[in-house]
């Protein structure tokens, strides 16, 4: 008899990462999400485009704190739409980056 677990990334496990909890953090603080619309993130929950407080200035910030909470460099050439296209596009890069760091 095997026990099922959830994935890393499954947001309705109750098992996320500690990436996926820091990432869900600082959506929360810097697009001032609630925690409950934090936690509803998907893997592809759609990010800019869809998140009104997402904007061009808010992407700087947040790419910025990630870098600091994360102990992370992200280069400009790094980032692409993708990453910043889904909720699972942005811990996709956020699990990259702090791999190789």
């Amino acid at each position: 008899m095997t026990a099922q677990t959830s994935t890393p990334t499954d947001p309705a496990g109750p098992s996320r990462t500690e990436i996926d909890q820091k990432l869900r953090a600082i959506l929360r603080d810097v697009l001032g999400l609630s925690e409950a619309r934090a936690s509803d993130l998907a893997p592809d929950s759609g990010l800019f485009g869809h998140l009104p407080e997402l904007d061009s200035q808010a992407v700087a910030d947040l790419l910025t704190e990630m870098e600091d909470r994360f102990d992370i460099i992200i280069e400009d050439d790094e980032v692409d739409g993708d990453h910043l296209e889904t909720y699972g596009g942005l811990l996709a890069l956020a699990e990259a980056k702090t791999a190789t760091s």
